[in-house]
């Protein structure tokens, strides 16, 4: 079977056989012609104002509870106010077809819930806080 594989700007042409793998071609990687720039269509009326951006919610003092990767919030299972115990989950984040138990940091009280069931969270984002 022939392959070709692309690396650091090269593209090689391999045949593999059995056990072997022989090198049949290299040659340079060029990057496809850039699009034609399309034309503008003439503008019929005035665009409506962009929405406001969502104020950003204040974050209590005390421990951060983060997102440690990109996912979904599936459950929250705690609410404000609430004593939680150091490595008690406090809610669980859908990533890659995987649930991921996020535990609190540290025993304290939940001073506050910055997501809601649903929200889409990116790596590091403050999902609660621990006082």
């Amino acid at each position: 079977m022939k392959y070709k594989v692309t690396l650091n700007g090269r593209t090689y042409e391999v045949e593999v056989d059995e056990d072997k793998a022989m090198l049949v071609d290299e040659y340079e990687a060029y990057a496809p012609a850039p699009a034609a720039a399309p034309v503008a269509a003439p503008v019929a009326a005035p665009a409506a104002p962009a929405p406001a951006a969502a104020p950003t919610q204040a974050v209590a003092a005390g421990e951060p509870v983060t997102s440690p990767m990109p996912g979904n919030i599936l459950k929250i299972l705690v609410s404000q106010g609430q004593q939680v115990k150091e490595g008690d989950v406090v809610m669980i984040l859908e990533a890659m077809k995987m649930e991921n138990e996020i535990v609190a940091p540290k025993a304290g009280s939940v001073a506050q819930i910055l997501v809601t069931k649903g929200a889409v969270v990116e790596t590091g984002a403050v999902l609660a806080v621990i006082a």
